[in-house]
């Protein structure tokens, strides 16, 4: 009978930690290159906002595209505390986030060329502003006037296309889970 009232309190208190408020993002530490001892955390998946980076990416982007927005952040998990309190963050991996306007989202070449573009963004920004250990994500709404359509892949996804796809056929093969 204890154990299951042990098992009992112990969900409660996992179920109430996975419910509550997360600090504000001004309230969560700077990305830390290195995590708390993993033994008194209790980790759950975070994203951290990277304003300098957003911004600097945002200004890349929208100069192919004025109408754009973009936006950088980590990928990582928040170290908890037993009394609840935030102890760090850790970044996995630096994400993207791009939206863009399209004439025509059947238009593969066009799709292909905008990834192209992105990509080539994207590789410039210099490695010490990238945090995380692991390649990025990236994602690229195509919106048109009347729909959108959303495309996910791993920056190492895209370098490791073979060279001398055409536009369309990067688009596909992104398109593709690999």
């Amino acid at each position: 009978m204890q154990r299951c009232i042990r098992a009992l309190l112990l969900w409660t208190l996992i179920l109430c930690a996975c419910s509550a408020e997360l600090p504000s993002p001004a309230a969560v530490p700077d990305v830390i290159d290195e995590s708390p001892d993993p033994g008194a955390c209790a980790y759950q998946w975070a994203n951290q906002e990277l304003p300098e980076l957003s911004a600097s990416f945002e200004a890349l982007i929208r100069e192919l595209q004025p109408e754009a927005h973009a936006s950088a952040f980590a990928f990582g998990e928040n170290c908890f505390r037993a009394d609840g309190s935030l102890a760090g963050f850790s970044a996995m991996e630096t994400d993207f986030n791009i939206t863009l306007q399209v004439d025509d989202l059947a238009n593969e070449s066009d799709l292909g060329e905008w990834i192209v573009k992105v990509m080539q963004v994207i590789e410039a920004i210099p490695p010490e502003q990238i945090v995380g250990p692991r390649p990025g994500r990236v994602s690229i709404m195509f919106q048109s006037s009347s729909d959108q359509r959303v495309i996910n892949f791993y920056i190492n996804q895209y370098q490791a296309l073979p060279a001398g796809l055409s536009k369309p056929e990067i688009y596909q093969a992104l398109q593709t889970p690999q």
